[in-house]
């Protein structure tokens, strides 16, 4: 080759070397035509449509489970499986994905890439036959198979010959099988062989930076496709995503993948019956969550609003803490303050879960986080009641809004299985007024949350969570110095949510309807804190429950423990509601305070509050006992020297029992009884 670059000193003579050897043509014909990664990606499209011919054909089989779906609403069920598709393709070809695109010549050969086809058929046929078995066992189960599979079957010994029966029973889902495995095998792309050539430093340096640069590409995007989505406050997705799609629980059947759901649910505490009591009957006398209500007179249509804070903490009011620092604390809150003195709230009032994501099965369906979070456990697909379905039957309208990406926190997943008519996020907002990091900063999306409210039809209930005061704790620039900066970077930000509300409620006074409304306050969960009777298993729990009805007489600063699952059934029993309905709290208003509980998972112990004990129990026996109001520092453990200790364990292991039962049954609703 005639040298170009004879006249250039020796730095730039390396460079345009380098790009000499850099040649497009040469890259197509040597590397890109003949590249595994070209082939990666054939077979991996490949495989995604086979997943969406098993869905579809899911559908057909099963299509009288699914009598409501109309053709427009089945293609938005196909376009809601493309993420989970993808993120289970992904995770069962991990291997194979490494092999093809590690950047090594070696992966031309013959023998590498017939090892290479042969684990790929392999693994995507056992896919194929995971997700067809379900096409039939879908019936039995009205759901997505789970890696629970493996402790429901462990003890049994005919599994083959269950099997082989089924095999011929269903033998047109076996030939689809046959059909699939069928076309994988045969349209399987492997890499043209290399050309032989003597390998020069440039066409080895060209190689191997092409080949290096796809293959951080090919991981980057992997990842993602393994998350199911690249916005910021996705987390990984889970079998609860697929509610955000469908208009019915058992649908989530027609979005979901079977490998996918036995993936995410590997390794994950698979609830077990711990048979504490031997008889339905038993149990139920000692603690139901079904309730039959006897309301004291007529149904009252208020409108109900539900605010859930992001991390407002019971520590930052004054009004809860006029003991702290001698006297002198404050706090944070005063617009907050000054409607807790003016509503029914009380002293010992405690989350069900530490997460933002256990806060709304607890607040809007009264189901605590107990062991794992509800969201993200493969029973989160189960038929639940809400305080929106409930209210539904009395004419109710409902929605929920969160300033953040509509599929942030799985939110609008649940929103959607809880029986929501709407949700509006940042997609109904508009892409502005963004704190930069999570949402929609608090005070604009409160105005925004008040206006619409001001167009719905009433009666309705609706719910809205918040989201500035969240790490990195920043605040809008125009407030910088305008709230107390406190002891903790999250201070200034529980003083501008506060600030935020005041702004909410000046404009909902407005509305003739405002004394016809309840509002509930409360937070989703605890976060920093300063004081130390804070840090306590009791405490990191504390957050404000507040009832406030502008238009009535409900008042008053309790001392019963009150929890965020009481809040769905205190809402209606304060409306006189009157059919039967399924919660796991307890309605503060008609409970005798003796027989009002606190429950919660803490690490490992479960946690019970009752009359002035706080116990603490890890499922097999107590490990302390504590007069939480007076030993507020839980420094006196009194297990087996209290006399409430046993009627407490026999409360706690009967919540425990009902709890799992009722989530491995799918019965959350009074319809399942």
């Amino acid at each position: 080759m005639k040298q170009k670059y004879s006249t250039d000193n020796g730095n730039n003579s390396a460079l345009r070397y380098l790009a000499d050897g850099i040649n497009i043509k040469n890259i197509w014909n040597n590397s890109i035509k003949t590249s595994p990664v070209v082939a990666l990606c054939c077979n991996l499209l490949l495989m995604l449509a086979i997943y969406y011919l098993c869905r579809i054909f899911f559908f057909i089989v099963n299509k009288s489970y699914f009598a409501d779906v109309t053709f427009d609403h089945f293609l938005n069920l196909l376009k809601g499986g493309l993420q989970f598709d993808i993120s289970a393709l992904l995770y069962t070809n991990l291997i194979y994905l490494a092999m093809q695109i590690f950047p090594f010549k070696f992966r031309g050969k013959a023998a590498y890439q017939s090892i290479a086809k042969w684990i790929f058929v392999v693994v995507n046929s056992l896919a194929i036959i995971i997700n067809c078995i379900d096409i039939v066992y879908f019936r039995f189960t009205n759901r997505r198979t789970t890696s629970t599979v493996f402790a429901e079957f462990e003890n049994e010994n005919n599994l083959l010959k269950i099997a082989g029966t089924a095999v011929i029973e269903y033998w047109y889902v076996t030939l689809f099988t046959a059909f699939a495995v069928f076309i994988l095998y045969k349209c399987y792309r492997t890499p043209k062989a290399m050309e032989k050539k003597a390998s020069t430093l440039k066409s080895n340096i060209s190689y191997y930076l092409l080949h290096t640069l796809l293959m951080c590409c090919i991981a980057f995007v992997s990842v993602i496709g393994m998350r199911g989505g690249i916005v910021a406050p996705h987390r990984p997705i889970t079998l609860s995503n697929a509610n955000a799609y469908v208009n019915k629980s058992a649908e989530t059947a027609i979005v979901l993948n079977t490998p996918f759901c036995i993936i995410r649910t590997l390794n994950k505490e698979i609830y077990k019956n711990p048979h504490y009591f031997d008889s339905e009957e038993e149990l139920a006398d000692v603690y139901s969550p079904v309730h039959y209500p006897s309301p004291s007179g007529e149904f009252k249509p208020l409108n109900v609003v539900i605010f859930i804070i992001e991390s407002f903490g019971k520590e930052y009011s004054g009004f809860f803490n006029r003991h702290l620092d001698n006297g002198t604390y404050k706090g944070y809150t005063p617009f907050a303050d000054s409607l807790y003195s003016e509503g029914f709230t009380s002293q010992y009032s405690y989350s069900n879960g530490r997460k933002s994501i256990d806060a709304m099965p607890s607040i809007l369906s009264s189901i605590p986080m107990i062991i794992e979070p509800f969201i993200s456990t493969s029973y989160s697909i189960n038929n639940i009641s809400s305080i929106a379905a409930a209210l539904k039957e009395k004419g109710y309208y409902s929605a929920f809004f969160h300033g953040a990406h509509n599929g942030s926190m799985g939110f609008l997943a649940y929103a959607k299985s809880a029986g929501f008519d709407d949700y509006f996020g940042l997609t109904e907002y508009g892409n502005t007024d963004l704190d930069g990091m999570w949402a929609v900063w608090d005070e604009e999306f409160l105005q925004f949350y008040a206006n619409k409210m001001g167009e719905l039809k009433q009666p309705f209930v609706t719910a809205v969570f918040t989201a500035t005061s969240h790490h990195p704790f920043k605040i809008p620039k125009r407030y910088e110095g305008h709230f107390p900066e406190g002891d903790q970077p999250i201070h200034k930000c529980i003083g501008y949510t506060d600030y935020a509300m005041r702004q909410f409620f000046k404009k909902m006074e407005q509305y003739e309807w405002f004394d016809n409304t309840l509002f509930v306050i409360t937070a989703d969960h605890t976060n920093q804190v300063t004081h130390k009777e804070y840090y306590t298993d009791v405490n990191s729990y504390a957050v404000p429950i507040l009832f406030y009805h502008p238009g009535g007489d409900l008042k008053g600063l309790k001392t019963l423990p009150v929890q965020q699952i009481d809040i769905m059934p205190s809402i209606l029993g304060y409306l006189n509601y009157d059919k039967p309905y399924f919660a796991y709290g307890q309605d503060v208003f008609n409970t005798n305070e003796d027989e009002k509980f606190v429950v919660n998972y803490n690490g490992g112990l479960f946690q019970l509050f009752n009359n002035n004990y706080f116990m603490q129990f890890d499922g097999e026996k107590t490990k302390s006992v504590y007069d939480y109001k007076s030993d507020t520092m839980l420094q006196n453990n009194q297990a087996g020297k209290v006399a409430q200790q046993p009627a407490m364990e026999k409360l706690l292991k009967a919540i425990i029992q009902q709890y799992i039962v009722r989530m491995t049954e799918n019965r959350l609703t009074v319809a399942d009884e």
